[in-house]
């Protein structure tokens, strides 16, 4: 398969690092603005290019990397050599009735909207995908080209909004999560990177913990916290402090 990513941002840019990992057989070509930007790119075997158009028109699939306010603009300049393409883009908040009028006509063989994270870089990501028009066919080919770079969930546009929020924006609060762990540790009296490593693996175990046996989160916890233990102490004080509480404010804000 032939992919063109245009904008080699940071989502733009983690897609085509995992992608290049995950299927090295696909030609990849990156576009930016600026040919600095694309050096690690050319560092890692990817083909670059300043040109979005002649990048796009050499592509079985164009996957559009660039930020919301630019996207009517990119897909007026791609229209001409986006016939009998597959179009998905990363932007996030434009609504499903604009892309669709923006691309009415342009002769697409399917339009996706498509929320990864950045641990698509590594082949991590949870992406969330909402079908605008396509088929069987293309939808097929879009939801197997990301779940070669992690997990995949097929949903309606309302829900592809909470998804953004818990898995997308999430990355960012698992990670301070992990930074909060880590500073708790220091104070307890570890150096700062053994703190960050155990951190780390801790929230790495538990995830792999829950996926391998399919239980509800609680239930882990249930085998975590003895009666009258220092766990229950430790949640029962993180939930004085609002922990629940903040974390669902903070996907709702």
């Amino acid at each position: 398969m032939k992919i063109a990513i245009i904008g080699a941002g940071n989502m733009g840019g983690a897609t085509a690092l995992g992608l290049a990992g995950a299927l090295p057989e696909a030609a990849i070509t990156v576009t930016a603005k600026h040919a600095a930007t694309l050096e690690k790119f050319s560092a890692r075997g990817l083909q670059t290019s300043l040109d979005n158009v002649a990048a796009a028109r050499g592509a079985d699939l164009v996957i559009l990397g660039v930020k919301p306010w630019f996207l009517q603009g990119v897909l007026d300049e791609l229209r001409p050599v986006l016939p009998g393409k597959l179009v998905v883009s990363f932007a996030a908040g434009i609504p499903a009735s604009d892309l669709a009028e923006w691309l009415s006509g342009s002769g697409v063989t399917g339009i996706y909207t498509v929320i990864p994270n950045l641990a698509i870089e590594v082949g991590e990501s949870m992406t969330f995908i909402h079908e605008i028009s396509g088929t069987g066919e293309t939808l097929r080919t879009v939801q197997s080209l990301f779940d070669a770079v992690g997990q995949t969930a097929v949903v309606d546009e309302r829900r592809l909004h909470a998804g953004m929020m818990l898995a997308s924006c999430g990355t960012a609060f698992a990670l301070r999560y992990v930074r909060a762990s880590a500073e708790g540790g220091v104070e307890l009296g570890l150096y700062p990177k053994e703190a960050i490593a155990a951190a780390l693996q801790t929230v790495k175990g538990a995830a792999a913990l829950l996926e391998a046996r399919g239980t509800h989160p609680e239930a882990e916890i249930d085998r975590v916290t003895t009666p009258g233990g220092i766990t229950i102490r430790g949640l029962n004080a993180m939930e004085d402090a609002g922990f629940t509480a903040a974390v669902i404010a903070g996907l709702k804000a």
